[in-house]
């Protein structure tokens, strides 16, 4: 059909982020690009775009990662690099980050940190020289010794972990003994740690440094009485570091702080748990001296999230979701008037949002266009303006998007996307791919892992289906998976889809395919279980025993709370949806992956499928991949999954 496949995504570069210069004159853009040497990694470099008109230019290029750009209020650029510093102890830089700086002054760049074990994260303010990094270090052991004594663990051991509670796992990796400490730096100089008493509050933490550099908003994680995290919000002192509370309470999760432009008021996210919801997170606005918080009434019933403040200070700028695209949104602080920026014409997602001038910059792409660095007016109904072609790509006019509903038994209304070859004569197979989750979406938003390009270009209709607990659709839409209801009317809700794909003229009724990962592995394979009206089944990174799972993911707690019930008070219960529990029923043939190194479901999920398949006499194949987690991202690796999904579809569609 067309020469765009999995080998072409692979080597495409990849915007990763975007960071206005303080004159708003070009922006410091991270991008990805494939090391062609082997094609087995990729290298972040940084490139400038000119805001008034040009072409884009590399500012690095090499072997070094050179990510995470921010400006110096100097106006000197700012980043994380694994590149040589220059120190004596120096063995193993490659491994660790450090802050290196453009000067003004022009120049090679030069090592601003030397922290032992690299630096994670860094900000900069906005009217001072200060930055503050986030870095890890070995509790009980000296400043001046932390890299020897990791050093020495990872020759000589011990390599014991002990932990007291959970969570232990994250996603694909032990929680290490190394405890993130908040370190600033004034006028050049390493000045004080600001949490020396660090511990696991500060996993999965949230901060912001203000833009006069005074003080840090910081959300701390703790424990609550359901085994779940609850984040405080406090401020602490760069000065002195004192610590101030502003905001605790039970069972609440906040985030995403963001200072407004004179540093007086903090706006941020808030999700409260309750039994028996999910629940919308809200906006509120917290004073920074006083403490006291204002809800901002917004007239979505799904949650926003904060991203910037307008200049003046009067608007804070959002992003959400909304039927299946992320625009940008402002909201009216005294008034709580919502405003959509991008306009509606625009569609697709818009993500790493900033201000530059009086509009907005970021990335943006949608299902046919690749992550691109995107300008806009800060006015209702602007459009955005792609300014670069960094990936490369030659435009998707082999394949056509369509976009659909269809009335489920329930008679709530199901949206689908369809992307399906330009060109096409007679029928044609179909894949039906079912989003992961399961509170996320199939959005207009380019993805490099689940690429429905790659399958269009290979000769499938592809349909992306957003069923119970997809977001963007509302709230009592995301509820209905909530409570244990996997199985339940999102099944419905995907075979409504399918019955809507098996009347297209375009669609071979006979060889409809559906696959997933994650949630949609789940649900995968709970279809098999249910139907054999699918010519083939893909299942990726999947529950197949909810009991067996819940007792070795990572995360058990929140499993129990969104299902209401944990395996122990109530199996059954818990069990309601198990597909283990009617395996039995299983006839279509079924690809099952997973990588190795996933905890957030863990390898024996598949391997307890991939045995009963065969026990039930089911034709199964068990592809893994050693040196992967819950995603599939090395290069090659990538590559051998495309390959290996479609030689599988191909050979039971014909």
């Amino acid at each position: 059909m067309t020469t765009f496949d999995a080998p072409t995504l692979v080597g495409m570069r990849r915007v990763e982020s975007v960071t206005p210069s303080p004159d708003a004159t070009w922006l410091a853009v991270a991008v990805q690009r494939l090391d062609h040497e082997n094609r087995s990694k990729y290298v972040t470099d940084l490139w400038r775009v000119p805001l008034g008109g040009g072409e884009p230019t590399p500012l690095t290029r090499g072997k070094w990662n050179d990510r995470a750009p921010a400006f110096r209020s100097d106006g000197a650029l700012l980043f994380l690099s694994n590149r040589p510093t220059g120190a004596k102890d120096d063995d193993g830089h490659d491994k660790r980050s450090q802050v290196f700086a453009f000067l003004v002054t022009g120049g090679e760049p030069v090592c601003l940190t030397d922290e032992p074990l690299g630096v994670a994260a860094f900000q900069t303010a906005v009217h001072a020289d200060v930055m503050c990094v986030q870095v890890p270090l070995l509790p009980e052991v000296p400043y001046a010794e932390q890299r020897k004594a990791v050093k020495e663990r990872g020759e000589n051991g011990p390599t014991a972990l002990t932990y007291d509670e959970m969570p232990v796992r994250f996603w694909d990796h032990w929680l290490p003994p190394q405890v993130d400490h908040l370190v600033t730096y004034v006028d050049g100089a390493r000045a004080r740690d600001l949490t020396p008493n660090a511990g696991p509050e500060m996993r999965r933490s949230d901060w912001r440094l203000s833009p006069d550099g005074r003080v840090v908003a910081f959300h701390g994680t703790h424990t609550s009485d359901d085994r779940l995290a609850n984040q405080t919000a406090e401020l602490i002192d760069v000065g002195t570091g004192e610590r101030r509370e502003l905001l605790s309470a039970d069972r609440t999760w906040i985030g995403n702080p963001v200072f407004s432009p004179d540093g007086a008021r903090i706006a941020m996210s808030r999700h409260t748990r309750r039994d028996g919801e999910f629940g919308a997170p809200t906006l509120i606005v917290v004073d920074a001296a006083s403490g006291v918080e204002t809800e901002v009434e917004i007239s979505m019933d799904e949650g926003l999230a904060p991203v910037a403040w307008s200049p003046d200070g009067r608007r804070i700028v959002l992003s959400g979701p909304l039927a299946t695209h992320r625009p940008v949104f402002t909201v009216d602080v005294a008034s709580g008037e919502l405003a959509r920026i991008t306009a509606v014409t625009a569609g697709g997602t818009h993500l790493g949002v900033a201000i530059c001038g009086d509009g907005i910059v970021g990335v943006r792409s949608s299902v046919v266009q690749p992550p691109e660095v995107f300008q806009c007016a800060l006015s209702p109904g602007a459009e955005p303006t792609v300014l670069t072609n960094l990936s490369g790509f030659e435009g998707a006019g082999f394949a056509k998007v369509e976009n659909h509903t269809v009335v489920s038994t329930d008679g709530a209304s199901v949206q689908y996307r369809v992307v399906r070859p330009a060109q096409s004569s007679g029928p044609l197979p179909c894949i039906m791919a079912i989003h992961g989750g399961p509170i996320a979406d199939w959005g207009d938003i380019w993805h490099w892992r689940w690429n429905s390009l790659v399958l269009a270009a290979a000769g499938f209709v592809v349909a992306l289906p957003n069923p119970r607990g997809s977001v963007g659709f509302g709230q009592e839409f995301i509820e209905g998976i909530w409570n244990n209801s996997w199985g339940g009317q999102c099944y419905e809700d995907l075979m409504a889809v399918a019955d809507a794909l098996c009347e297209r003229d375009d669609v071979d009724a006979s060889r409809v395919v559906a696959m997933g990962g994650s949630f949609g592995g789940y649900m995968t394979n709970w279809i098999g279980t249910q139907t054999d009206r699918f010519r083939c089944l893909v299942t990726h990174a999947s529950i197949f025993d909810m009991t067996a799972f819940h007792g070795v993911t990572d995360m058990p707690a929140w499993w129990a709370f969104s299902f209401g019930v944990a395996p122990y008070a109530d199996r059954k219960a818990f069990d309601r949806y198990s597909p283990v529990a009617h395996v039995e029923n299983w006839k279509s043939p079924t690809l099952v992956i997973h990588g190795d190194r996933d905890y957030r479901v863990p390898i024996g999920e598949s391997l307890s499928l991939f045995e009963a398949l065969k026990v039930h006499d089911v034709d199964a194949r068990l592809l893994v991949f050693p040196d992967e987690n819950h995603w599939i991202l090395r290069p090659k690796n990538v590559e051998a999954w495309y390959a290996n999904v479609l030689d599988f579809i191909g050979t039971h569609t014909g």
